[in-house]
């Protein structure tokens, strides 16, 4: 097999003619024919043997439109056969052109629009398929074309172009095969309205996620830029800001920023009742007095939780958390989650971070759900059942919390589904329980600890200390 270079591609000028003095330090042969549909490596010819040509441009796009693309943007958008995209972002790259859009996945081919014209033929204009996988797939059957995908701004950041070359999506296009084209983003523009240091700014997206993830990152002082879902987000965070006692806080909505028809929209979140456009960029500075800090670092107080009274406690809870080691993107099984705590601390001190919580009480799943939503992290997923047998068929963890359910069975089939360096933590409160630690410990090594907590309390007129239960800790990593 020949790669296209030897077929009639260029890799390094895209398809342009060239020779030996300015393609990759004259190792391809001059060409200027069609590019072959597959690149599927070199056996001889070129000298870049089983290197694959990238075929996929995801393009960055502002509202100044195609004024606004770097010349190889351009270029790459001018010779598209086949362009994808919402309708906004055909709207900005069709300029003045007055053509419809597209109404269907594959509509036909939308003729004498300037940009990219090709020797009298207009390139395909494709509308967003619908679920997303569903593009991942149109974009497989279209590899070998001159395909370019329209995003908003920076196609990598909290946008499409980073889902479509995630590896830990089944469905993807790897990242060999694509080129991005990035425009400033709608952080940088909405930085550069505030006169804020990006540096010192949190980035966070609620934009197709539930507007409570923003949550966490409420502290006095903070400054928050947020991509919103629509012209409905900012009240909602508004509310969200003045129910834990930042209704001081300042809101700006910036819409079409870097555009002709930018709007600006300031407020506090206490009594906002503004009605931005639809497309926009929240920025927030956080003022006020909460009713509780509640930081990212594990350890909330017990009393930020609804629950029962059966849950791991503060203090044992952030020892918990510190040998569970939370990380950007990583998954957690709690098994026995009760009210949810450890999950939802999980979830909270890492980017990212994904949680399952198991547990085959119904009325405590509750309890979990409420503090998940309260707490900033909607996206905990629940299951009812028991284990072992609720543990079959899901996404392995990196990290594994036994607080309930606690046996051997259950040691072995999570220690079975860890990753080497993955995390196994469990805490045993009585003797049977402690039991099986020990046992596990002679078995598979790692730490035994006894944990106690003492909190000062009032003994008639004077104070004393009430002891919790002591508990045990065994951990382990893979």
């Amino acid at each position: 097999m020949m790669c296209g270079c030897c077929t009639g591609y260029c890799g390094i000028c895209r398809g342009r003619a060239c020779d030996r003095a300015v393609c990759n330090g004259g190792a391809q042969p001059r060409h200027a024919l069609a590019r072959p549909r597959e690149h599927l490596g070199c056996v001889d010819g070129c000298g870049m043997s089983r290197k694959i040509i990238p075929w996929l441009h995801i393009i960055g796009i502002g509202e100044d439109g195609v004024a606004g693309l770097s010349a190889a943007a351009r270029g790459q958008l001018e010779r598209a056969e086949i362009i994808i995209g919402g309708d906004r972002h055909h709207d900005l790259s069709l300029g003045s052109c007055p053509l419809p859009h597209p109404a269907t996945h594959d509509s036909a081919s939308l003729m004498g629009c300037r940009v990219g014209e090709r020797a009298g033929a207009a390139p395909q204009r494709i509308s967003w398929p619908s679920p997303f996988n569903a593009l991942i797939d149109k974009l497989k059957s279209l590899r070998g074309k001159r395909v370019v995908v329209l995003a908003t701004g920076d196609p990598l950041w909290f946008s499409v172009g980073a889902r479509i070359s995630n590896p830990k999506y089944d469905v993807h296009i790897p990242r060999e095969e694509i080129i991005y084209h990035p425009q400033l983003s709608a952080f940088q523009w909405a930085a550069a309205r505030m006169g804020w240091s990006l540096a010192d700014t949190e980035t966070i997206t609620a934009h197709g996620r539930p507007v409570e993830q923003v949550v966490p990152a409420f502290w006095p002082g903070a400054k928050l830029l947020i991509l919103t879902a629509g012209s409905e987000t900012p009240g909602e965070i508004a509310a969200l800001l003045t129910a834990r006692g930042y209704g001081a806080s300042r809101m700006t909505v910036l819409g079409a920023l870097g555009g002709p028809d930018e709007t600006r929209v300031d407020g506090l979140a206490e009594g906002w009742n503004a009605r931005p456009p639809a497309f926009n960029t929240l920025a927030v500075e956080v003022i006020g007095t909460p009713h509780a800090l509640l930081p990212r670092i594990p350890g909330l107080p017990d009393d930020a939780f609804t629950h029962d009274g059966k849950m791991t406690k503060r203090e044992i809870r952030a020892l918990t958390l510190a040998k569970l080691m939370p990380a950007r993107g990583e998954m957690l099984w709690d098994i026995g989650t009760g009210c949810g705590s450890i999950a939802v601390e999980w979830m909270r001190a890492a980017p990212e971070a994904r949680a399952i919580g198991f547990d085959h009480n119904p009325a405590r799943l509750a309890m979990a759900r409420t503090n998940a939503v309260t707490l900033g992290v909607p996206a905990l997923k629940l299951i009812e059942g028991r284990v072992p047998e609720a543990l079959d068929g899901l996404v392995a963890p990196q990290a594994v919390f036994i607080g309930g359910g606690l046996s051997a069975e259950v040691i072995a089939h999570s220690l079975a589904v860890l990753p080497p360096m993955g995390r196994l933590v469990a805490n045993a409160v009585t003797l049977e329980s402690e039991a099986v630690l020990m046992a596990a410990h002679a078995e598979h090594g790692g730490e035994l600890v006894r944990l106690s907590a003492a909190r000062a309390e009032p003994v008639g007129p004077f104070r004393g200390w009430r002891a919790a239960m002591p508990v045990t800790q065994w951990s382990v990593m893979k």
